[in-house]
């Protein structure tokens, strides 16, 4: 299938690692001229950095992308982290923080790149979300409040820029299957005495922490594909949607 992403230029944040990597990469293979990102060190190759999580970060990386003459046609927001804040010890500055990384990061890269795509008469912008912006718990907090709102501004983006050729949507994954998620679980499995084998590790993580129908948790490659459609021309009339990957894990029509 082809996507129509050849000539199209694609800046993705956060994509020196992880679930950001694999999102370029499938990006690239499927013909796009891809921009990496890192928030301390350009990566190798085509790449910008700049800590996104601040103004002067971001205004670090637009202005290296202006500096090697592009201009971004796909915006995939995906840098985003959280750490293990609860309710009683999440204080002013912990909220600021959730909301600087996981929501304003993505608002300034699109005030950034979103004016040459109206230019073009073309453009995607996808933002990385979660599904516990549909179903939060009760920790972590501030970082699904701001994930909340990316998902909130998604659809008035998509507002603002109607007629212009551009989408704009979230892509939701639930438990992603990284090194950072494979190391943790076997850290905790080592602890328990449980089998350290990761299909032993993905059962139990169905049973007591994720479950859903798929009876497993999401590849890298799978979310990539989901964004890599999102950002073609065949992708065109899905606009302004909150489309989560997870197994069927969050159960409402």
């Amino acid at each position: 299938m082809d996507m129509g992403l050849k000539g199209r230029t694609a800046l993705v944040t956060g994509s020196d690692r992880r679930t950001g990597e694999i999102i370029a990469a499938t990006l690239a293979s499927e013909g796009a001229r891809v921009i990496r990102h890192g928030n301390l060190a350009a990566p190798p190759g085509l790449a910008v950095h700049g800590d996104v999580a601040t103004e002067e970060g971001c205004t670090q990386v637009l202005a290296q992308i202006a500096a090697l003459g592009l201009e971004v046609d796909i915006l995939v927001n995906n840098y985003g982290t959280t750490d293990a804040h609860g309710w009683e010890h999440s204080d002013t500055a912990k909220w600021l923080e959730m909301y600087q990384i996981n929501l304003l990061s993505a608002v300034r890269m699109i005030q950034g790149c979103v004016p040459a795509m109206k230019r073009k008469g073309w453009g995607r912008v996808v933002n990385l979300g979660t599904i516990g912006s549909h179903q939060p718990v009760a920790e972590r907090p501030a970082y699904y409040a701001a994930k909340g709102a990316l998902a909130n501004i998604t659809v008035s983006l998509a507002q603002e820029l109607g007629g212009t050729g551009i989408t704009v949507n979230t892509v939701s994954p639930g438990y992603i299957r990284t090194e950072q998620v494979e190391e943790a679980y076997r850290r905790r499995a080592r602890a328990a005495g449980d089998p350290e084998d990761w299909e032993s590790i993905e059962r139990r993580i169905v049973e007591s922490d994720f479950p859903n129908p798929c009876g497993r948790i999401a590849t890298r490659e799978e979310v990539a594909g989901l964004v890599t459609f999102l950002c073609g021309d065949r992708a065109g009339f899905i606009n302004a949607q909150n489309i989560r990957i997870d197994g069927g894990a969050v159960r409402y029509v």
